[in-house]
């Protein structure tokens, strides 16, 4: 090939991607699965379940350390759930409704985390209330201007 001719080529391919999808840069490299870890792996693969059940075994017997083991391997880790809670707000605004949850909150029917989320969530109601309330403001204002401008 001639100098334009790998120019061209090389500006078709895309920057950073020196292959074609699929293609490797080494085609007559060591194969798959023929590395140490897929070594070691053929050569513990038969001893696998005698090892499981001497685990079992050690585990039952009180070794901690195998029984953590197991467990940790086997068990999906365990996460904290917030159940759904009733609440009753009172009042009719938003300030009285804030000021329930932290009475709630210091009479221990809410925990902490709990009072913090209600007031961030009735901080979002306000600030979607204030922005309704701007928008119909607008459209009322912009309902009494007279039509400038149109054709």
């Amino acid at each position: 090939m001639n100098g334009p001719a790998l120019k061209k080529q090389a500006a078709n391919r895309a920057r950073g991607r020196p292959f074609q999808p699929g293609e490797s840069g080494n085609p007559a490299g060591r194969p798959p699965g023929t590395g140490e870890v897929a070594k070691l792996r053929a050569a513990i693969a038969d001893h696998v379940p005698d090892v499981i059940a001497a685990m079992v075994k050690a585990a039952k017997e009180g070794d901690s350390a195998a029984a953590r083991l197991l467990l940790e391997r086997s068990v999906a880790p365990l996460r904290a759930i917030d159940q759904p809670a009733p609440v009753a707000l009172p009042g009719a605004t938003l300030t009285e409704q804030a000021r329930g949850v932290l009475a709630a909150a210091s009479a221990g029917t809410l925990t902490p985390s709990e009072a913090a989320t209600l007031l961030q969530a009735l901080g979002n109601v306000a600030r979607i209330a204030e922005f309704d309330e701007l928008t119909a403001r607008i459209a009322a204002l912009e309902a009494k201007q007279p039509q400038e401008g149109l054709v």
